[in-house]
């Protein structure tokens, strides 16, 4: 990511990242540099720019919108990324929860179904000038079968069940993080591939928009 230049929300920023991320357990000192370093604001409207470090989602169009922060946070930290992995992303929404993931891992595929967010995302990936993201107007629940398997997928919309397609595509070792529940709350999960099977433990409850797509909620 190229650097910001006289970036007038560094100080709010660094605020977010020890008042909301860390004073509640997030550790990694990787994911707190990220959050500290990809320009929230710069993922929303410039009317939402002042609110973009505030403990909350915030609108993105479509009906959409971009996850509170300490949500991306801990869905990141769950999913132990290293410099080496390759990461699925269902849901791109407006890209940031993508910035993130792009500052920790080899490579980011990301898949958003909705085409002026797919459109809208790309480009401030352009601006900031992220060079390991992968992107793609398509349904997220199928995954990307062409560039499987993957180290690492995270979910970033409620589904009712967790996609097959998915757990097919994660390598030997592979962690996928996924809310999963009702369309108004969902427990999230992790999900860990090994030489033994399938594990899965529950993160806590939390409340995303729904996942549709062939196997996720029909729209």
């Amino acid at each position: 990511m190229k650097p910001l230049k006289n970036d007038p929300y560094a100080g709010r920023r660094k605020h977010m990242v020890r008042s909301q991320i860390q004073a509640r357990g997030v550790s990694d000192p990787k994911v707190l540099e990220a959050l500290d370093t990809v320009p929230r604001h710069m993922f929303v409207s410039e009317a939402l720019h002042d609110q973009a470090y505030q403990d909350f989602p915030l609108p993105i169009g479509e009906g959409q919108t971009i996850s509170q922060p300490y949500i991306v946070a801990e869905m990141t930290q769950a999913l132990n990324l290293t410099k080496e992995d390759r990461v699925l992303e269902i849901g791109t929404g407006c890209g940031y929860q993508t910035a993130i993931l792009a500052q920790l891992a080899y490579k980011v595929y990301t898949i958003e179904r909705i085409r002026s967010l797919f459109i809208g995302a790309r480009k401030t990936f352009d601006e900031l000038g992220f060079h390991n993201i992968v992107a793609r107007c398509a349904d997220g629940t199928l995954g990307w079968q062409d560039e499987a398997p993957f180290d690492a997928i995270i979910v970033t919309a409620g589904a009712p069940i967790t996609p097959i397609a998915l757990i097919s595509q994660l390598a030997m070792g592979g962690r996928l993080i996924i809310p999963v529940g009702d369309q108004s709350v969902q427990s999230l999960k992790k999900i860990v591939r090994d030489e033994h099977g399938i594990h899965e433990s529950d993160l806590g409850a939390c409340r995303f928009v729904k996942l549709v797509g062939e196997q996720g909620w029909r729209d």
